[in-house]
């Protein structure tokens, strides 16, 4: 009660968020202190029964708010630590942070020029910067940020079908043909899920099978096509990706798009982990023929360190992201106001509130410019090499698949002596299986370190490990691989 906007509350307020900012800055001091864990691990009911986590009728002591505070922090992941290689998103990117608060204290709604001037003109300024890097001339086009890679993948389905049958908008999947839409068979869950919520049905995605690297056979595209086409389906979209969730890699986007312009089908390209490749000399032809795609969706939240959320929608064709989802709300989007309406973009989101993530982007990237960016992204790339070269031919490993890495996810099995003289059967897959699991779970409770595993087709759990911590060095990669042995030896 003592705070603002209380009577003389600004002497107490000012005292309160000095006490939250210094709870902050040794949280961000120690996410970056190799001495402390990556997770204070406890199962989910000891967590829910060591505090009383209840909402209660009386109000608390500005004390026990900051206690709360500083608890929660006590078991939150450090995501920024420099061993924690669990996500695509990973790091904590100081100037990015100094944007979020700067955010939050502003605290308004991307509809409208007329409530959010600066950062609506940021959003046109950086996405149109975002367009040229894929390749459309001088940045030609539409996009947004949306609060998620599946939910920009979703709405380049939902621009795709609006492009071919735009009276769906009015009359909905009953006036149009059965639609299908085609992705490899490593590509994201997401483009299924837009599926599923644009009432395409999952039934009506089609998934392409790849080579043993992961990467979508063209060959088997077309035959799809054709396939579907005589069946009498209408096939509406194809999504590639530069980038895969697992394997990292990168389809190949020119083939892709002779294919898409043959059939005159919507290519997307799903960047969000890849995209951030495009800053980098040195790396951006994984993503050659991209400049040849609809809508690409790029998640800078992932290898451009952002803070979470951050994730760009970008479409090749200005105006259809507009006619697709506007419907000219009279008390947002007045057409007699007195400046240019071309900057309310709100009524080609499908939401209506919109949070303001164009500024952690924005900033950091006039703090590091391109090079910085590039910077970190190829020094990443040099970690998950180093890695790579280090464990290929190390006792106890294996790869999943053969050659270097495309980007930074280097998959692999690591062996326990008591599997490495057994032959390949059933039964050294089964133990094989349960490896990686009982090593997560031991790491998590050590608290040390933390990489993702998975099981992907006929290949059992295996360690996928990803960078994206600028942080993170050489020496934490060998930490990584002595601990997986430590805690793998007896299994």
């Amino acid at each position: 009660p003592d705070l603002l906007p209380a009577c003389n509350g600004e002497i107490t307020t000012m005292s309160f968020l000095q006490d939250v900012v210094d709870i902050l800055l040794q949280y961000v001091a120690k996410s970056f202190d190799r001495s402390t864990k990556v997770i204070d691990f406890h199962y989910p009911n000891e967590l829910l029964q060591e505090y009383n986590w209840e909402l209660a009728d009386q109000p608390q002591t500005l004390e026990e708010i900051l206690l709360n505070c500083r608890t929660t922090l006590k078991y939150a992941i450090k995501t920024g630590h420099p061993r924690y290689f669990n996500q695509l998103s990973t790091g904590l990117d100081m100037v990015g942070l100094a944007a979020d608060w700067l955010t939050s204290a502003a605290n308004t709604n991307m509809f409208t020029y007329e409530i959010a001037p600066v950062f609506v003109l940021l959003e046109y300024v950086t996405l149109r910067k975002m367009r040229e890097m894929v390749g459309w001339p001088g940045g030609c086009g539409d996009g947004i940020f949306s609060p998620g890679g599946a939910i920009s993948n979703m709405y380049a389905m939902l621009i795709a079908r609006f492009k071919m049958f735009p009276e769906v908008k009015e009359k909905g999947m009953a006036a149009i043909p059965r639609l299908v839409a085609f992705t490899s068979e490593h590509s994201h869950f997401s483009v299924k899920k837009g599926a599923a919520a644009l009432g395409i049905g999952t039934d009506s995605v089609i998934l392409i099978r790849c080579d043993e690297r992961g990467k979508m056979i063209p060959s088997d595209l077309e035959r799809r096509i054709l396939e579907a086409k005589q069946k009498g389906f209408v096939p509406f979209l194809v999504s590639a990706t530069a980038g895969t969730t697992v394997y990292g890699a990168f389809d190949p986007l020119i083939a892709i798009a002779d294919i898409c312009k043959k059939y005159k089908i919507w290519m997307h390209v799903d960047g969000a982990w890849g995209g951030g490749l495009l800053m980098s000399r040195k790396h951006k032809w994984k993503l050659n023929g991209v400049e040849r795609a609809n809508s690409v969706t790029w998640n800078p939240h992932k290898m451009m360190g952002v803070p979470l959320q951050c994730s760009a929608l970008l479409v090749r064709e200005e105006g259809l992201m507009q006619s697709c989802n506007q419907m000219h709300a009279s008390y947002l989007f007045q057409q007699d106001k007195h400046y240019d309406l071309s900057y309310d973009t709100g009524d080609k989101a499908l939401q209506c509130g919109r949070h303001v993530d164009v500024f952690k982007l924005w900033l950091m990237w006039r703090a590091k410019g391109t090079t910085g960016f590039e910077a970190q992204i190829d020094k990443c790339l040099e970690l998950a090499e180093y890695l790579y070269n280090k464990i290929k031919n190390r006792e106890g490993y294996e790869m999943v698949f053969d050659g270097k890495p495309q980007h930074t996810n280097v998959c692999f099995w690591y062996i326990p002596p008591s599997l490495r003289s057994m032959e390949d059967n059933e039964e050294k897959t089964s133990r094989l299986m349960k490896v990686a699991p009982v090593i997560k779970a031991r790491m998590m409770e050590y608290g040390t370190t933390m990489v993702s595993y998975q099981p992907l087709g006929d290949k059992v759990n295996f360690f996928r490990m990803v960078i994206s911590n600028p942080a993170a060095t050489h020496q934490d990669i060998d930490f990584l691989i002595d601990e997986i042995e430590r805690l793998g030896q007896d299994l």
